[in-house]
């Protein structure tokens, strides 16, 4: 349940992005991880719904490989994967990898 512990922060307090963000959800992360993140999303109840992994595609294209990434939870009922063309925190152009942690998660992050 949200929120989460140290060392993750809520990123509308980092950054200026609205505290849920459809299809997405409330996200936290590790200032440290950024920019792959994980980025935990909770939904508006505040159940974990995703990880979510944010990968600036000039860095894939240069070879960066991002390793040992973490996880909010270790059940995935879905992936989802889609460019982004930048935003505030990821301002380049970047992969959005979207792990679902129940079946019935991608449905409540779209309310």
């Amino acid at each position: 349940m949200s929120p989460p512990g140290a060392p993750y922060i809520q990123v509308r307090d980092a950054l200026p992005l609205p505290e849920f963000i459809p299809a997405l959800g409330t996200l936290f992360v590790d200032p440290d991880t950024l920019p792959a993140g994980p980025f935990l999303a909770y939904d508006h109840y505040g159940k974990l719904s995703a990880t979510v992994y944010m990968t600036p595609l000039e860095d894939l294209s240069n070879g960066t490989a991002y390793d040992g990434l973490g996880i909010g939870s270790h059940t995935v009922s879905g992936v989802d994967v889609y460019f982004n063309a930048g935003h505030p925190g990821v301002d380049r152009a970047h992969a959005h990898v979207v792990l679902f942690h129940d079946e019935d998660a991608k449905s409540r992050l779209a309310e």
